[in-house]
């Protein structure tokens, strides 16, 4: 078994933001040279997340609408008598989860119609990580 891990880091200019990083998953699979197994990728701070969805403008609004109003940004959460003020971060990060993973066939990520990667950030514009560990032969 062969394992290959790659990081790709981001500083987004929004607090919020949705950033689609399948080729880039797909390259690390690429650098690795397995052909059959899987991928983890996994966000390395906790108010980020990583899903698989649809690559569609009107759904990530919806998505990001939908944590919104699950999680809002708001004064009162315990979390900031800490000195935070990123509490409704923590819980969209929750949300949506912190990782996936994605098979590996035939050197290529194994999707169903319109899956996509996303990395999801919800309390940006700060340098923050996301490991991709692909695993196989």
């Amino acid at each position: 078994m062969k394992f290959h891990t790659k990081y790709l880091w981001f500083n987004t200019t929004k607090h919020r933001d949705y950033i689609n990083i399948t080729d880039e998953v797909q390259e690390a699979v690429d650098e690795s040279g397995i052909k059959e197994g899987m991928v983890l990728v996994s966000a390395m701070h906790i108010t980020a997340g990583v899903y698989v969805n649809d690559a569609e403008n009107g759904l990530i609004s919806d998505i990001d609408k939908w944590l919104e109003e699950l999680a809002p940004f708001k004064s009162d959460y315990k979390h900031h008598m800490t000195g935070e003020t990123n509490g409704d971060s923590h819980l969209k990060s929750l949300l949506i989860g912190h990782e996936i993973i994605v098979p590996v066939t035939n050197g290529q990520l194994d999707f169903g119609t319109w899956q996509q990667i996303y990395y999801a950030e919800f309390d940006g514009q700060r340098r923050k990580r996301v490991i991709i560990k692909v695993m196989g032969e």
